[in-house]
């Protein structure tokens, strides 16, 4: 006898949740095209953030990435201050940049510079200390290789929007008013070019603090995150583990993998499938990870009972009480 689906309605044409946002709704806070990125989820950020009882004071994003959703966070006065942490030594530069007072400078350069794919080799060939400098040269990578991908093998864009090549994803005007409002709220941003992991152990015991933890997919063996980013080896399990011990509340975001599945299982965790588009504007599936998704009630909670699943840290209680 064939077994039936377990969750048949993610198989059906007639969905329970709702199709993916369209990302042009979304204001567009960042400088950067950053593969993996968030814009999608801001909808859901905001109903997660307005669903609190009271006002958190910090978000920490210990993937910060192209850092739509603390931008978002800040920008929508949803927090007092955000902690955005990033590896990348490239992509950290610009955030620094940032918090160091240069987003205006940033947004000068912007405007000066004739973008041209000679100009483009000849900017990226030099080597500077200068943090601003090589903010400029990340920004320029971001927006003129394939996908916007900084890792390691990139390409130019060859054709790109309407045949524009390397300037298709190139707005100067667009761009530095992005950076000229990123000034604004740059003094509530505390930047740290570092592991996340250590970050997630320094708040873990404040309740005013909420976490959005977007970590590379390499879960299940996937490959996406090997393929965009420079740091991509996660240590999920551990990850998940820091996660039970958080006082306050956090967002994980995930491919839809049976690892992914096991683990927020065996953390009691809950999950949720949200709808999303891709670079390729194809709708794909991902999997949200929390505490308590209750506040999204248009999507079908993807677990069994809560009570089918002990944690470590609950059955070495349990084992303790029985003891006395």
């Amino acid at each position: 006898m064939k077994q039936g689906l377990l969750f048949p309605d993610l198989e059906k044409e007639k969905r329970l949740y709702p199709r993916a946002v369209n990302v042009a709704s979304v204001p567009q806070r960042s400088p950067f095209r950053y593969p993996g990125g968030k814009t999608w989820f801001v909808p859901t950020f905001r109903r997660w953030m307005r669903s609190m009882q009271s006002k958190p004071s910090v978000l920490v994003e210990p993937f910060a990435g192209g850092g739509i959703i603390s931008l978002t966070a800040l920008f929508e006065n949803l927090v007092e201050r955000a902690v955005m942490v990033e590896r990348d030594e490239e992509v950290a530069a610009i955030w620094q940049a940032v918090v160091n007072g240069h987003a205006n400078w940033l947004a000068r350069r912007v405007l000066e510079f004739n973008l041209t794919r000679d100009n483009v080799i000849r900017e990226l060939s030099k080597r500077y200390k200068d943090c601003k400098a090589v903010a400029f040269q990340t920004l320029l990578k971001n927006r003129t290789l394939h996908g916007g991908i900084l890792a390691e093998g990139s390409g130019f864009l060859k054709h790109g929007e309407n045949g524009k090549g390397i300037s298709s994803r190139w707005y100067p005007k667009t761009l530095a008013r992005r950076f000229e409002n990123l000034s604004s709220v740059a003094p509530r941003i505390e930047f740290i070019c570092g592991d996340g992991f250590q970050v997630l152990h320094k708040y873990a015991r404040r309740q005013d603090v909420v976490y959005f933890i977007d970590p590379p997919y390499t879960a299940g063996g996937k490959r996406a995150g090997q393929r965009l980013y420079k740091y991509h080896q996660v240590d999920h399990e551990r990850l998940f583990g820091i996660c039970e011990r958080l006082k306050g509340d956090f967002l994980m975001t995930y491919d839809l993998a049976e690892e992914v599945k096991q683990l927020a299982r065996a953390h009691s965790f809950e999950m949720k499938p949200i709808a999303m588009t891709n670079t390729h504007n194809a709708e794909m599936t991902e999997l949200i990870v929390g505490r308590d998704l209750s506040w999204m009630t248009d999507a079908p909670t993807i677990r069994e009972k809560r009570a089918a699943y002990r944690t470590r840290a609950k059955k070495i209680r349990a084992r303790s009480d029985k003891e006395k």
